[in-house]
């Protein structure tokens, strides 16, 4: 017995405006799980839209230079049977039972622009997330934080809710109040006639500057940020840094270490000490998380963005260097996909390569706090009987006032600092 599914866009971290740039399958070829069906492009990053079920394609709804958003319709399968679903997917229409439920639908299962058929699927989707699969301590999470549990879609095996699947939710309800403050936050810029000056060329703002632009202005209205400077004695750690890397090649192995991994992981040794560091705003509460996602801002030539390093404290100094380095990589040739940018904790943004003594990093809603690395210079130190060279590494820590105080934000940067002037206390 066959079936014909429709498959609709998954939830892959954007909501909306995705354009269609390749379709990569016809009408008639047979698809496997995991094979790519269409290719878009969002601000951020290109990806594929990969099915996770085997069928044979009767008919294509979307053409490039489409724009489409979660669940709009794709194409459709023909399946041997429903059992071949996954449980956890949430992409698929039974397009044989639509047709039970409706006498507007006919044979015809071209349901591109159908706006009825597009109410039926909306309200059969609905009715199939009645039954949540998710254990007590996410309930209780769920409870604690005023969500329906009945209306969150699980990313875990067969579609269990994942404790992350409820931070996801809190996170996206920062992201649209950040959105919502921009409006009522706005200048107005005057308007110049540059013209009458000399002569200028436009340059237009690539759409990775265009999401940014708007992020980053609305996190800096709402968000009462302070900063922190502070130095770091790294003179100990380089030499330990160059001495790791040096036996590495003389093993064989090609990976180099750069000091981020480093600071990587004093930053969660710093956070597990400081846990109103790891959390976030939500109205009278601070929400504290327990776990350890870390963004680094990585510099393209399109724009900032900020893949992130999940369960970084869970991870060794090889694992978060080779994490950083296929990451940038991503980032650089623009397929980063919208889940490695999400879920962060605490953020990094490094221009120790590049220069500067200090600088104010804007933090990264829904976080309250970020750091900032500028270029380690030698600083002759007194030890009370003589000046002695030391490298150090000036770092800006800006912190969001309403959840962090200015002596919990010295205290994180002085123990930071401790960490990375003896590597070993990060273990202790």
């Amino acid at each position: 017995m066959s079936e014909v599914i429709q498959f609709n866009m998954p939830d892959i971290g954007d909501s909306k405006d995705f354009e269609v740039i390749e379709v990569m399958v016809s009408v008639g070829d047979k698809v496997c799980i995991e094979q790519g069906l269409i290719t878009v492009e969002s601000e951020k990053a290109s990806m594929e839209v990969p099915s996770n079920i085997e069928g044979i394609v009767k008919s294509i709804i979307v053409k490039v230079g489409d724009k489409i958003s979660e669940n709009s319709p794709i194409l459709s399968l023909e399946v041997e049977s429903s059992k071949n679903l996954k449980t956890s997917s949430d992409n698929f229409i039974n397009v044989n039972d639509l047709h039970k439920s409706s006498t507007q639908i006919t044979n015809n299962i071209n349901l591109n622009h159908d706006n009825a058929i597009n109410k039926q699927i909306s309200s059969f989707e609905n009715n199939k997330n009645t039954i949540s699969y998710a254990s007590p301590s996410v309930r209780k999470l769920a409870r604690d934080l005023k969500i329906d549990i009945s209306n969150v879609i699980g990313s875990g095996k067969k579609g269990r809710i994942l404790h992350e699947d409820i931070n996801n939710i809190i996170r996206d309800k920062f992201d649209k109040e950040s959105t919502n403050n921009i409006s009522s936050t706005s200048f107005n810029v005057p308007k110049v006639d540059i013209s009458k000056f000399g002569d200028f060329n436009i340059k237009p703002l690539s759409r990775i500057k265009k999401i940014s632009a708007s992020r980053l202005h609305s996190n800096w209205v709402s968000i009462p940020h302070v900063t922190n400077n502070d130095e770091a004695d790294i003179t100990d750690l380089e030499l330990f840094r160059k001495k790791i890397n040096q036996e590495n090649c003389n093993n064989g192995c090609a990976t180099k270490i750069t000091l981020l991994p480093f600071i990587v992981k004093a930053v969660v040794a710093s956070l597990k000490k400081f846990q109103d560091m790891n959390s976030s705003l939500d109205g009278d509460n601070i929400i504290l998380k327990n776990y350890y996602n870390v963004g680094i801002a990585v510099d393209t030539d399109h724009g900032l963005v900020v893949p992130v390093i999940r369960d970084a404290d869970k991870k060794g100094l090889l694992e978060i260097s080779s994490d950083i380095t296929s990451l940038s990589k991503k980032a650089r040739n623009g397929t980063l996909l919208p889940a490695e940018m999400q879920g962060g904790c605490f953020s990094i943004s490094s221009l120790g390569g590049i220069g500067g003594t200090s600088f104010t990093p804007i933090i990264n809603a829904p976080e309250v706090a970020i750091l900032g690395v500028s270029k380690a210079f030698i600083k002759p130190i007194w030890d009370g009987n003589q000046f002695i060279p030391k490298l150090i590494m000036p770092i800006s820590l800006s912190y969001d006032h309403r959840v962090v105080d200015g002596a919990l934000a010295a205290r994180f940067n002085v123990y930071l600092c401790s960490l990375l002037n003896d590597f070993r206390r990060v273990f202790l």
